[in-house]
């Protein structure tokens, strides 16, 4: 028996193949394939290497979605640029042969990615150090903070989160808990960091210095739930694309 080794990233183009093989399948003649699906050119232009986890195997550029359809017989006939997860792209798609015409968003955009240095590979190595930038200035920060003697607190026990405290090798001694509003999460921790979960209500208990909100998608609608603070001098910090007090 001969025994095949394939890397993760020949499984993952095997599968994304076979995937649009079967819409190319399912397809009505006149019918029209739609996928949404956070987009490349945002993550690396707003350093959003916090969304990378298991539940995101795929970023695409819509020079990659182009090229993955047309594999298959398909043909990209529009695009729309979506807020949903810090960025993505909403792609329709028909049978290489139907008549509709791709609209003028498809080419803007694959221009824009051109622009942009997404088919340049130096724009990929710039990304690590970029990334490395982040980690550091939120570890300086928090470093900075403690050596102050301000108290500081994280909100939002965020996938994204995770990813940013573990890279970063952030533990309790220098964020000491997380706030959560979702009840499935309070009393428990988070993956690797081992940082405590607590109820928003623990805010109030021992009113911060400082909160970091992890999920910075939403950190408009954490200030504004947490407007109170703000007005009794607590600052709000995002980390992601770059350490910034708000």
């Amino acid at each position: 028996m001969k025994t095949i080794g394939l890397s993760l990233l020949d499984a993952e183009t095997l599968l994304i193949n076979d995937f649009t093989a079967g819409l190319k399948a399912a397809l009505k003649p006149n019918g029209t394939v739609s996928l949404e699906f956070p987009h490349l050119l945002q993550l690396i232009a707003h350093n959003q290497f916090d969304t990378v986890y298991h539940e995101h195997f795929s970023y695409l550029s819509l020079h990659a979605v182009q090229r993955i359809l047309q594999v298959q017989g398909l043909r990209l006939w529009d695009v729309e640029q979506r807020p949903t997860h810090g960025g993505s792209l909403r792609v329709y798609a028909l049978h290489a042969d139907d008549p509709r015409p791709t609209t003028a968003a498809v080419a803007e955009l694959l221009a824009t990615e051109q622009t942009q240095g997404l088919l340049d590979l130096a724009t990929y190595q710039a990304f690590q150090p970029r990334a490395n930038r982040v980690k550091n200035d939120l570890l300086a920060h928090l470093i900075d903070q403690q050596r102050a003697g301000r108290r500081i607190a994280a909100y939002g026990a965020a996938a994204k989160g995770n990813t940013l405290l573990n890279y970063a090798g952030i533990k309790p001694d220098l964020l000491p808990y997380v706030c959560d509003a979702a009840l499935a999460k309070q009393g428990k921790y988070l993956p690797g960091s081992h940082i405590p979960i607590r109820p928003p209500e623990a805010l109030r208990d021992e009113p911060p210095d400082e909160v970091l909100i992890l999920p910075w998608n939403i950190a408009e609608e954490v200030k504004a739930q947490l407007a109170d603070f703000a007005e009794q001098g607590t600052r709000f910090v995002t980390a992601v694309p770059g350490l910034r007090i708000h």
